[in-house]
């Protein structure tokens, strides 16, 4: 209030009503003043302006004031004051304030503007961050600093269904809600869960729309990824069960009986597992160690592929198993890609290699957990690999590509986090003891004392 009571400081009650009269329009006459009193206004209109100074620099430097009252008084007498002879600013770029466009950092001025953000704004400078157009709505979209149409907003970060390609609808809480796969990032509406739609068979990703899958003659569905690389008949997979036998051999481990390898369907392996006395499966088989004398029906001749994406002309025939050694053969479900087929193929291989050593009556959690570790070493090697000149990829008749690497991934992945106490917390469990002791010492344990170290 200092500029307030330096204003009346000097001035009498008839002082004031004077200095009004004189700037009185509706007088019609302009009174003389003498020296002494002109002096007297001249010391007064520079009070003034010296206060206000001071106030707009208090008001660039960030401080508010609370003389919201004495400014308005002020303001509404110097409308009528003449223009100020001295060097002191004008009193009308003193009062008005200095609004400048966020946008494009120019004075807004006298003209309609927005206040947005904690901003002043030029109405066509308040663009999307998304289209560049501006944004005339009452409401918009922030991301970070950004605005945006809600439209855009909504184009550009709304999750879409990967099955369907619509945009995932709220709940009722008005969330985005929404199902993703673990390895893959596959965001699909919750419904799709519950309408019978397919996923492969190997890969378990959901099929979508724009994406053709391949329908066995068993059932399942598999997507063209997976099929690039499947291995569809019993002769087609024999040289990688020969692969396999020889990464075995490599570890010392080597199996000196010629043990029978079968492609079959998933019918086929069902009834096999049904033949088999005190073996425990998973929900979802896909391998098989037979100890037991059966007949299986397997494939001989690999299937075509007709014209609506189905496998058909599938030869199969039976075959009689005998038994000649504590195990009688290996059955493995066919249609899927080569890193899966070799991953069940070692995983059943352990099975027989155990069986053909002396490890009698281990548990559930100790067997199965030792093979899920061989089966994710033999994987390993083959990611690692990639499109090295490694023995094993050498004799591979599929190309190695980027596609098939990540296969390779999601199969580690998914024998590392099953979630099952018998095939996942064993296989974690029989990893810790591998990599803490080796794999001879932990078989030499499991052997005394059917445990992990």
């Amino acid at each position: 209030m200092k500029w307030l009571q330096r204003m009346f400081k000097g001035a009498s009650p008839s002082r004031v009503r004077e200095y009004d009269s004189r700037f009185d329009d509706n007088a019609g006459r302009n009174r003389e003043c003498t020296s002494a009193e002109r002096c007297e206004d001249e010391e007064l209109d520079r009070a003034v302006a010296i206060s206000l100074l001071e106030e707009e620099e208090r008001r660039l430097k960030g401080h508010d004031t609370d003389e919201d009252l004495a400014r308005a008084l002020q303001e509404s007498m110097q409308l009528h004051l003449p223009s100020s002879k001295d060097n002191s600013v004008p009193v009308q770029h003193i009062f008005s304030r200095i609004r400048v466009c966020e946008g494009c950092k120019k004075d807004i001025g006298f003209g309609r503007y927005l206040s947005c953000m904690g901003a002043l704004w030029h109405p066509n400078c308040f663009r999307c961050y998304a289209c560049n157009a501006p944004i005339t709505e009452l409401e918009f979209s922030m991301l970070g600093n950004y605005p945006y149409h809600k439209s855009c907003y909504k184009q550009q970060y709304h999750p879409k269904c990967d099955v369907c390609k619509k945009f995932i609808p709220t709940n009722r809480a008005g969330l985005i809600e929404y199902r993703a796969h673990p390895f893959w990032g596959q965001k699909y509406c919750p419904g799709h869960e519950m309408d019978s739609t397919p996923r492969c068979c190997s890969c378990e990703r959901v099929e979508s729309k724009d994406v053709q899958y391949i329908s066995l003659e068993d059932g399942r569905r598999l997507c063209l990824e997976c099929l690039h690389t499947s291995i569809m008949d019993t002769g087609e997979c024999q040289p990688l069960y020969h692969e396999i036998r020889d990464f075995y051999e490599g570890m010392h481990m080597k199996i000196s009986q010629q043990v029978p390898m079968l492609l079959v369907e998933r019918q086929a392996l069902n009834e096999a597992i049904e033949g088999e006395k005190d073996q425990h499966h998973m929900p979802e088989t896909r391998g098989l160690c037979l100890s037991e004398e059966q007949t299986v029906n397997t494939i001989f001749r690999r299937p075509r592929i007709s014209a609506g994406n189905r496998i058909i002309d599938l030869r199969t025939g039976p075959t009689k198993l005998t038994r000649q050694c504590e195990v009688t053969a290996i059955l493995v479900l066919y249609g899927l890609p080569r890193l899966l087929t070799g991953s069940i193929l070692a995983h059943e291989l352990m099975h027989a290699w155990l069986r053909l050593n002396g490890f009698r009556n281990l548990p559930p959690e100790v067997e199965e957990g030792i093979c899920q570790v061989v089966a994710h070493m033999w994987l390993e090697s083959e990611v690692m690999a990639g499109s090295s000149s490694s023995s094993s990829s050498k004799k591979s008749k599929a190309p190695r590509t980027a596609a098939d690497k990540k296969l390779g991934e999601f199969f580690l992945h998914q024998i590392a986090k099953d979630s099952s106490p018998i095939y996942g917390d064993g296989f974690r469990a029989g990893h810790a003891s591998m990599v803490q002791y080796g794999l001879r010492r932990t078989l030499d344990h499991i052997k005394l004392t059917g445990r992990f170290p």
